[in-house]
């Protein structure tokens, strides 16, 4: 038995800032998506899994857990995040599974649609769809919110779930998993995340309605919303320097989530939809989270 309030880091976390979209490799401290840590027990064999923004933060930890647990996996992320996706594909590779590089922006519906067929050619299918790319940019008025940022992060966070959705419908048969990360942002929203927070609270009701529509398809739709997770989002303008380096320390534990533990993106497969969230959020019906 060991306290998880002092098991791993906690803030005060030292000031650092990385232009956008940030790099893990960069952070201090680096972020432990279970490299070296998670182990697998078989339970997706054989399964052909496509994660966007793989390269770090829960795309990561979820991209070395399902390798772990036997699939094969693709990963999307931009370019300039191509240093931390050639380790994640390393660390497939190491465990025996295919690993598949499929760099690109997904704010582009025709390269949403080829990403999609480029995941089900490679490792020959697609049996999980985990949508996790995200563009977080704090503003801490509504007037510092250009129109472009704004589109932007719609396109990012909503646009880029939807297309690939709808792509891979007609590849995902009777067993198969689609998973959105959602966030706490989504009904408790912070004042200089704005156009997140809308981002958020439009993927947890994707997740809902299509969890709906495919269930009868046999197709499990999962929503995945975490409490504060240390990501390259927040070093690359997704907080202030005040929040940075106080990170997670408003939690009930006084720490954010450790990616480690991001194999609940693995257990989540086995429900219709399953939420995750810190003990003082509200807005969700009883028995509806899941506590870490």
């Amino acid at each position: 038995m060991q306290d998880p309030t002092t098991k791993y880091p906690n803030p005060p976390f030292p000031e650092q800032k990385q232009p956008f979209p940030g790099l893990a490799a960069k952070m201090t401290p680096k972020p432990d998506h279970g490299e070296t840590t998670y182990k697998g027990s078989g339970r997706l064999g054989g399964r052909k899994a496509l994660i966007t923004g793989g390269d770090s933060g829960m795309g990561r930890a979820a991209a070395i857990a399902y390798a772990r647990e036997g699939a094969d996996v693709a990963i999307n992320y931009l370019p300039e995040e191509e240093p931390d996706a050639r380790e994640v594909i390393a660390l497939i590779e190491r465990e025996g599974r295919k690993g598949i590089a499929l760099p690109g922006d997904l704010r582009q519906e025709a390269f949403c649609e080829k990403l999609i067929e480029d995941a089900v050619k490679a490792p020959g299918g697609l049996d999980i769809l985990v949508n996790n790319a995200g563009r977080q940019q704090q503003a801490a008025s509504i007037s510092d919110l250009t129109t472009e940022a704004f589109d932007a992060t719609m396109k990012t966070n909503i646009y880029a779930m939807f297309w690939p959705t709808k792509a891979a419908l007609k590849h995902l048969q009777q067993g198969s998993s689609i998973i959105q990360t959602t966030s706490e942002q989504a009904y408790d929203p912070s004042e200089n995340l704005v156009d997140y927070a809308i981002t958020k609270a439009a993927g947890m009701s994707f997740t809902k309605s299509m969890a709906k529509q495919l269930g009868p398809r046999g197709i499990r739709v999962n929503g995945v919303a975490p409490s504060p997770i240390w990501t390259p989002l927040q070093v690359a303008g997704g907080a202030t320097m005040e929040k940075l380096v106080k990170f997670g320390g408003d939690t009930p534990m006084g720490r954010r989530v450790n990616l480690r533990n991001w194999h609940r993106f693995t257990s989540s497969l086995q429900t219709t939809v399953r939420v995750f969230r810190r003990v003082k959020s509200t807005g969700l019906p009883a028995g509806a989270a899941s506590l870490d």
